[in-house]
């Protein structure tokens, strides 16, 4: 049998975002060395708020031509105290984003086994949800500008940008996702109560795009309204499309419902394959618990289970998420965040173990 190889660019950036990655890359490096299907070439790029500290830039000038070299991206966090966030985020991972043209962003949730939802009665056949983010422009276009700085009458801008092929994109994303999934359900959430242009723009492509997947069912809500339904009403949901911004902090919430935002991950994907995509856990780099050794990995196990999926290697994803099953299921291999003790080595240790006894069964 011949061993596929993957080249990764491993870009563990702040906080705990080292912790996390360098947990996710030992996972994966068992797997592969257990299933001998398949390779990881990892190459680590110190990219991130040290750097740009040491040298004022976040990554190189030609950083972002250097990543179209490898297959997939694994990231694990930026930001830092003692760095402006909108120095960080515009420097390395929106950088990254939009110069791979990284404009479908993917962010399962569930209610994994052993955890349990703040939800009254929500059990983990409620909450089964897949958020599609558009990624490349809306509210985080970049677009906008400050003027007569210090004065009385100074002004700021940010200009949502919303055009016909971002949203037509993003849209064929979300009604295929939805397609593919069990119960075929796509919700689209907008504010053009409000936004009266870009968001009727987006209401409008909704419905035209529906036109092509007549057997996928859905529905409008306002994004305010959304925040209701899903508390009040999970099982209504299944897969739901929302802007740059909703999407982003509804993500937030929907982690949060399922237990905890340390087990959420996201893909960053480009789905013509044009250029490499990215995974990464959407917990940030909680500064707070850095270099304690308790920080959850499971976010970005999960996002290198994703991973793996993208690259073809669908066992092994199946294999991952099993074992992460494994662990959220043990309560004495859950870290602090989900009820736990257990410290980021010994989760790590636990889905190590976890993925030898997978492979003997199989």
């Amino acid at each position: 049998m011949t061993t596929r190889v993957h080249r990764i660019a491993a870009i563990p950036g702040d906080g705990i975002g080292p912790e996390v990655v360098d947990a996710a890359l030992t996972a994966l490096d068992h797997l592969s060395r257990q299933t001998n299907a398949f390779r990881l070439e990892v190459d680590r790029f110190d990219w991130g708020s040290k750097r740009f500290q040491r040298e004022g830039t976040f990554m190189p000038a030609d950083g972002v031509d250097a990543l179209r070299a490898y297959d997939s991206i694994l990231f694990g966090a930026v930001g830092a105290p003692d760095v402006p966030d909108h120095l960080t985020l515009w420097g390395l991972r929106l950088a990254i984003c939009q110069g791979l043209d990284q404009y479908a962003n993917l962010r399962p949730t569930r209610i994994l086994p052993g955890l349990s939802s703040p939800l009254a009665g929500v059990g983990p056949e409620d909450l089964d949800w897949l958020i599609v983010r558009e990624n490349s422009e809306g509210e985080y276009a970049g677009q906008g500008g400050r003027s007569h700085r210090g004065q009385p009458h100074e002004v700021a801008t940010e200009t949502a940008i919303f055009t016909r092929t971002g949203v037509e994109r993003i849209m064929r994303v979300a009604f295929s996702q939805a397609q593919a999934r069990p119960r075929k359900r796509l919700t689209v959430v907008t504010k053009s109560n409000a936004q009266r242009y870009g968001l009727v723009l987006w209401d409008e492509i909704a419905a035209e795009v529906a036109t092509e997947f007549p057997d996928v069912t859905w529905d409008r809500m306002l994004v305010d309204a959304m925040t209701v339904r899903m508390t009040l009403g999970p099982r209504s949901l299944d897969t739901i499309v929302a802007t740059n911004l909703h999407a982003d902090i509804l993500s937030d919430l929907a982690a949060a419902l399922a237990g905890s935002i340390g087990i959420a991950p996201t893909a960053n994907l480009n789905p013509e394959r044009a250029a490499p995509s990215m995974f990464e856990p959407i917990h940030g780099s909680a500064f707070d618990i850095t270099g304690k050794g308790v920080a959850n990995p499971i976010g970005t196990f999960w996002s290198a289970a994703m991973m793996l999926g993208h690259l073809g290697e669908t066992e092994a994803e199946a294999q991952m998420m099993r074992a992460i099953e494994v662990v959220t299921a043990d309560p004495e291999s859950r870290p602090r965040d989900l009820g736990g003790t257990a410290s980021t080595e010994q989760v790590t240790e636990r889905l190590c173990r976890a993925l030898d006894e997978i492979g003997t069964k199989s």
